[in-house]
């Protein structure tokens, strides 16, 4: 099981920004900061965080839970208002798996952002 994870950013402050916003429908909280590093709670502990890298940013992957399918969708919102870019609008991924609901968006930063929420309901159609 993973305990944590991050992404680099290039503008702290701007990312800081946009993930207090994207990922408050899926009930993350920023919880703690430490200079340029910033982490966000779900539940009793701080799984995500993001920090600059002076080495630079390489794009990558991160996918968050959702409860149910209206998070999935408050997350898209919320991050297309924060400012991120369209990636996939929410809807079944049946290619995936047949109750794969997820939204997709890319931060300033080109991450490709996810929110899923898995609908086991679809798996006995």
């Amino acid at each position: 099981m993973i305990a944590h994870t991050g992404l680099p950013v290039s503008d702290y402050q701007k990312a800081k920004d946009f993930y207090i916003k994207a990922l408050a429908p899926l009930g993350y909280a920023e919880k703690m900061e430490h200079g340029e590093a910033c982490g966000f709670q779900e539940g009793n502990h701080t799984s995500f965080w993001i920090s600059t890298n002076p080495k630079g940013v390489i794009p990558g992957h991160i996918a968050f839970e959702g409860k149910n399918k209206e998070e999935v969708d408050g997350f898209y919102e919320a991050a297309l208002e924060a400012g991120a870019k369209d990636n996939g609008a929410p809807g079944y991924r049946t290619e995936y798996w047949p109750g794969y609901y997820a939204a997709f968006v890319h931060d300033a930063d080109g991450h490709n952002v996810e929110a899923v929420w898995y609908d086991y309901s679809k798996t006995k159609e």
